[in-house]
């Protein structure tokens, strides 16, 4: 038994560290998953949420569930999409992936 216990004193760590010693590992992967993971985020979310405000009807889309259409009207929360000759949806602002084109830019 006094086996036992040595074995338990000789494994736990002795000595006083630095406590910020212990804590710079930590603060050094928090500060790498900031600038590696969120800050890029959320720089991309800002120039989606900026692109999303600037649209305006007879702009040609691609929603993130991949229908092309034409933004026929603009709403508070929702854009109306014409798909089709006499198909018209509505969907959330937030569903906008990419602007194909503008219609001062389309020429026909």
């Amino acid at each position: 038994m006094e086996q036992f216990s040595l074995i338990f004193a000789q494994a736990s760590p002795g000595g006083g560290g630095s406590g910020l010693g212990g804590f710079l590992p930590i603060l050094i992967m928090f500060a790498a998953m900031y600038f590696l993971l969120i800050a890029p985020q959320r720089k991309k979310q800002k120039k989606h949420q900026k692109m999303v405000s600037e649209l305006a009807s007879g702009a040609y889309v691609l929603t993130s569930g991949g229908i092309y259409g034409t933004i026929t009207n603009v709403k508070d929360d929702r854009f109306v999409l014409r798909i089709a000759e006499g198909t018209k949806i509505e969907i959330t602002k937030n569903s906008i992936a990419s602007v194909i084109s503008s219609d001062d830019t389309v020429s026909s």
